[in-house]
């Protein structure tokens, strides 16, 4: 089957895809545009942007991109303004805009674990307040937070980026709670190792290592991580709120 034989009741529906314009990020915003979702893709610089509004329009007329600093305020509040002047109200958000600072935690500067806490968990709060307003309206609504394995199993060198994905689960839970009567579902997809430009850049014998943790013995795609998006944000997953839907393979069990 087709993405777009899927009946993903998704055509009417307006998303805002954060970290769009590469990798997982840019795949989600073409998938859901392939099912005939608005989408605005969002991007830290105009070329991003900008690319963004070229990839997503050979599917969907209606898409676009935009520059946004999810860790700016006044960032935030201008795209907000521009959504709402170009847009019917939005009910689909995914936040997927996220860094990374490894270090040892004894080496770990402060700037280093607050620099990742505002992108990848701060700005989650940000964005999902102020959208859930529009939701709340329309009595319908999907949020989706990138989380990550790590955020479950742990990784060496990664405590600000783990305590983020961790921090992402329990904020999707007990919001699942809060917005739950108002047919708004609210859910985490955990990749795993994704095929990327990082990955890209490991070592064969790097990469034969971590093979030996996956069962299925390979990577997984970007399309892997954003079929699981399309569908926790379509009809078919109506009934699953607050839940951890991981994709790695196999390489951790919950």
């Amino acid at each position: 089957m087709k993405l777009n034989d899927l009946d993903s009741g998704l055509a009417d529906k307006v998303a805002l895809v954060t970290g769009a314009s590469r990798g997982i990020g840019q795949a989600i915003a073409e998938t859901l545009a392939i099912a005939g979702v608005q989408v605005i893709g969002t991007a830290t610089t105009t070329a991003g942007a900008e690319h963004i509004t070229n990839t997503l329009r050979i599917h969907h007329n209606k898409c676009c991109g935009i520059v946004l600093d999810v860790t700016s305020q006044a960032s935030i509040d201008k795209a907000v303004v521009y959504l709402k002047q170009n847009f019917v109200p939005l009910s689909i958000l995914i936040n997927n805009a996220a860094v990374t600072e490894d270090s040892l935690l004894l080496r770990m500067t402060e700037e280093q674990w607050l620099k990742v806490l505002e992108t990848n968990l701060t700005a989650v709060y940000r964005l999902s307040k102020i959208f859930l307003r529009d939701m709340l309206k329309l009595r319908w609504g999907r949020i989706i937070n990138i989380g990550s394995v790590v955020g479950s199993s742990g990784n060496f060198g990664q405590t600000n980026y783990a305590a983020t994905k961790a921090g992402l689960v329990g904020f999707s839970k007990a919001l699942a709670c809060e917005v739950g009567a108002r047919n708004i579902t609210v859910n985490t997809v955990a990749p795993g190792f994704i095929a990327t430009d990082m990955t890209n850049k490991l070592t064969q014998e790097q990469q034969e290592l971590l093979l030996q943790k996956i069962p299925l013995q390979r990577l997984g795609s970007v399309a892997d991580v954003a079929a699981v998006v399309l569908f926790l944000a379509s009809a078919q997953a109506s009934y699953i709120t607050g839940q951890v839907l991981h994709v790695n393979g196999g390489m951790y069990m919950a």
